[in-house]
């Protein structure tokens, strides 16, 4: 069935371009202030905390939309994946800011040096590059398709407005700006789906009532399946598999790691992960009754669903075929608001990670107004190359953002976060057991997913448990000549 485009309309188009037109404005005004790599990499540790814990929790485009639409096509037991964000944040506060505090450059990766020396670095700083540079192309995509898909947009000037806009204010006014940006963006977006929640209960007759009635008749705020052998989704599974998969961005992601460095002090920070633990978790119930919300609209609208082109499509189709005129813009924007936020991030981290861990490490040395240089011309770069592999994409199909985006993470980082739990977590591992568990668990990952049927929310759990395992027995047989420097593991950290 061909899917049927809604014309966006001057108002919609006026409302979307003043929101890009400000995202511009707030990346000018902080590029003012980008004056040395220490302002463009850690924004001079000026970032107050409830900014920070604000922007930290920058929800995605993926999630955005894919999150409305398993709980529109399901129930609300994706709810569970998100919950780990809250368990971890008292090993975020009180072991991984500790160690992460001792770095004295922007890098989270020369803690791998520190811990095991320069090879472990470098492998996880390309791991992280590579991983962010396919991650990008994802985020810019898959929003672009999804407006695309139901609306008069076209799917490449979509990705070259997220993509292209990102990429500049990243360039101007460093993390400091992304930050910022991300703070402002995280609030739009909130409120954007807020506000549609709030419209379309107020269209159902009956309104909250209604909404609540036929959302438990059809079992859609249902947080809990059977656990057993076909139950894929299982709570055992998917909570302890989202516990490992939550906990690799907060040990071992750049774009994570390199706000820690961007408050006053570690008191600031410890405040700004709580914050962005109740917002993880107040994100996800928002975004879950969306979804449901929209399910409870169709159920006295079906014949309105014709044309849709797929599940994952479904809170575009709506804001396009059923929110008022200039509304639908506002919405619109909480849509590229959340790919821009991520895209940011993204582009600011690998930056900073292509300076610090490659060309100041490997490079000669050179003035601090080069490497600031060097910076903003890599953000432009990377911008490009992200935008070009969207293209790339527009030209092939996704099933289901949510479950590749999992899939992607699991087997690119989990080794990753692996390298830094045995350097943080063991004294005995060496430079050879950390390489070895790493390269044996994006082997071991590899064969999971092409020849199983593991489920992929037990992606991590494995690839962190392999690097851990191989990492620690290799160090067993080929010891580190020397033990660990103070404070690198949590068996020497100071006392708070």
């Amino acid at each position: 069935m061909e899917t049927e485009k809604v014309a966006f309309g001057s108002l919609n188009y006026f409302t979307l371009g003043a929101y890009l037109l400000g995202t511009l404005v707030l990346g000018a005004w902080f590029s003012r202030r980008a004056r040395s790599t220490r302002d463009y990499f850690q924004a001079g540790r000026r970032i107050p905390w409830w900014v920070m814990g604000i922007s930290l929790s920058n929800v995605s485009s993926i999630s955005y939309m894919s999150i409305p639409a398993k709980a529109y096509a399901e129930n609300w037991f994706v709810f569970w994946v998100n919950l780990p964000i809250l368990l971890l944040t008292p090993l975020v506060i009180y072991v991984l800011l500790p160690v992460f505090s001792r770095l004295k450059s922007a890098s989270a990766y020369e803690y791998l040096e520190l811990r095991f020396g320069l090879a472990p670095r470098l492998y996880g700083a390309t791991a992280f590059v590579m991983f962010q540079i396919g991650r990008m192309a994802l985020i810019i995509y898959l929003p672009a398709l999804a407006l695309a898909a139901v609306t008069d947009l076209n799917i490449l000037v979509c990705i070259l407005v997220i993509g292209v806009l990102s990429a500049v204010y990243s360039a101007l006014g460093g993390i400091e700006g992304v930050i910022w940006t991300d703070f402002a963006q995280t609030l739009f977006l909130i409120g954007a789906a807020v506000l549609s929640f709030v419209l379309i209960v107020l269209r159902l007759d009956g309104g909250w009532g209604t909404f609540v009635e036929v959302a438990i008749a059809h079992d859609k705020l249902e947080m809990i399946k059977g656990v057993g052998n076909n139950a894929p989704n299982a709570l055992a599974v998917v909570l302890l598999g989202s516990v490992f998969a939550q906990l690799v961005p907060y040990i071992s992601d750049q774009s994570i790691i390199q706000r820690y460095q961007t408050t006053t002090d570690s008191a600031a920070t410890r405040r700004a992960m709580w914050i962005n633990a109740g917002l993880a978790m107040g994100n996800t119930v928002i975004f879950l009754g969306v979804g449901t919300a929209m399910f409870v609209y169709y159920q006295f609208n079906a014949k309105s669903l014709q044309g849709l082109p797929s599940n994952d499509a479904i809170l575009p189709f709506f804001i396009a075929h059923e929110l008022p005129v200039g509304v639908a813009g506002l919405v619109v924007a909480g849509i590229f608001a959340a790919a821009q936020s991520a895209i940011a991030t993204s582009l600011s981290a690998t930056s900073t990670v292509l300076v610090t861990d490659f060309l100041q490490r490997l490079g000669p040395a050179r003035s601090d107004a080069h490497w600031l240089k060097m910076a903003q011309v890599l953000t432009g770069g990377l911008g490009v190359i992200a935008v070009g592999l969207a293209c790339l994409l527009a030209i092939t199909t996704v099933d289901s953002a949510f479950d590749l985006f999992q899939r992607i993470l699991a087997l690119t980082a989990s080794g990753l976060g692996g390298l830094f739990i045995l350097g943080i977590f063991t004294r005995r591992a060496s430079t050879l057991g950390a390489m070895s568990g790493a390269v044996v668990s994006a082997v071991v990952l590899y064969l999971l997913q092409n020849y199983t049927q593991v489920h992929v929310y037990l992606y991590a759990l494995v690839g962190i448990s392999v690097c851990v395992i191989v990492g620690y027995a290799v160090s067993l047989l080929a010891p580190a000549k020397n033990p660990p420097a103070q404070g690198l593991t949590v068996h020497s950290l100071p006392a708070s």
